[in-house]
C-alpha cells in the first residue's frame, strides 16, 4: 500500500494556480506567484506566532492509494490544547489509531488508548525542542505540527512556484479567502479567516508525484480563549494500562550506517 506524505517540516503544501473565480480564461503558459497570496500566507504565520494559548479541533480526512491504485479514505479528529512555550496534549480519534500525546515542560508521554501501552520519556523545555527530538530521535510527530511552525524558520516557502487568490470562501460559517499553491510534488489550498484573526480554517494537499493523486484535507476549528489548568497536561495511567520503552531510531539509523 502507498502512503501519502504530507504535512512535513512546516506545510509544504499546494493547488495549481488558477485564475480568479467568476471569469472563465485559459491557464497560463507558465505559473504566476502572486505577491498578494503570499502576503496572505506571511501575515497568517505571523498571527499564528502571536498565540500563546490556543484550543483547535482538526477534523482530517486522508488518501490512501493501494497497489492496485485503487483509493481508500481515513478519517480522524484531533483535539489539541497548547500553550507556548511547554504545555501540549493531543487527543486523536481515528479509523487507524487512538492516542493521547501529554507534554507538560519536563516530560512527554504518548498513550495508545486501543492496546493500552504508554510510554514516558524526558523531554527538553520548549514546544519546538520536543518536536525536533521526537522526530530525530524516535520517528515520531506531534499532531498539528505545522500549526507550531507554520511562518517559522521550518516554513520555507522559497520552493513555492505558483500561488493564487482563488477568492472568497465560507468554512463553517466562516468567511475566508482562498488561496491555491503549487511547489514540487504538492498542490495545495488554504482557507485563511478574513479579518483580525487570519487562522487557517481548511487546508487541501494533492500528491501530484502519484498518478493517482491522493488528496489530505483538514478543517480546523478554533478556540483562542481555552480554559485549562496544569492537570490537562499530565498523564494519570488508567487502570491496566502498561508502560513500555520508545525504540530509539536515531540509534538504529547509526547502526544501519555503521
Amino acid at each position: 500500500m502507498k502512503r501519502l506524505m504530507f504535512l512535513g517540516a512546516g506545510l509544504t503544501l499546494a493547488l495549481a494556480a488558477a485564475p480568479p473565480l467568476g471569469h472563465a480564461q485559459a491557464p497560463a503558459a507558465e505559473p504566476d506567484v502572486e505577491p498578494a497570496a503570499m502576503a496572505a500566507l506571511d501575515k497568517m504565520g505571523a498571527y499564528m506566532r502571536t498565540l500563546n494559548a490556543f484550543q483547535v479541533r482538526a477534523a482530517a480526512t486522508r488518501e490512501d492509494v493501494l497497489d492496485d491504485g485503487e483509493k481508500v479514505q481515513f478519517s480522524s479528529v484531533t483535539d489539541l490544547l497548547a500553550q507556548r512555550p511547554d504545555r501540549f496534549r493531543a487527543e486523536v480519534d481515528g479509523d487507524l489509531h487512538s492516542r493521547v500525546y501529554l507534554y507538560d515542560g519536563k516530560s512527554f508521554t504518548l498513550f495508545a488508548r486501543r492496546v493500552g501501552y504508554y510510554a514516558t520519556v524526558p523531554a527538553p523545555p520548549t514546544l519546538a525542542e520536543l518536536s525536533d527530538r521526537l522526530d530525530e530521535k524516535y520517528g515520531i510527530e506531534i499532531p498539528l505540527v505545522d500549526l507550531f511552525r507554520w511562518g517559522g524558520p521550518k516554513a520555507s516557502t522559497k520552493e513555492i512556484s505558483a500561488a493564487s487568490d482563488i477568492g472568497p470562501g465560507v468554512v463553517e460559517g466562516v468567511t475566508c479567502e482562498h488561496y491555491a499553491f503549487r511547489q514540487p510534488g504538492l498542490d495545495w489550498q488554504v482557507w485563511i479567516q478574513n479579518g483580525a484573526f487570519p487562522l487557517p480554517r481548511k487546508v487541501v494537499i494533492t500528491t501530484t508525484t502519484d498518478e493517482a493523486r491522493p488528496q489530505y484535507s483538514v478543517v480546523y476549528t478554533w478556540n483562542l480563549a481555552p480554559s485549562f489548568n496544569d492537570a490537562a497536561f499530565t498523564f494519570d495511567p488508567p487502570e491496566g494500562a502498561k508502560r513500555i520503552v520508545f525504540a530509539d531510531a536515531s540509534a538504529a539509523a547509526g547502526a544501519v550506517k555503521k
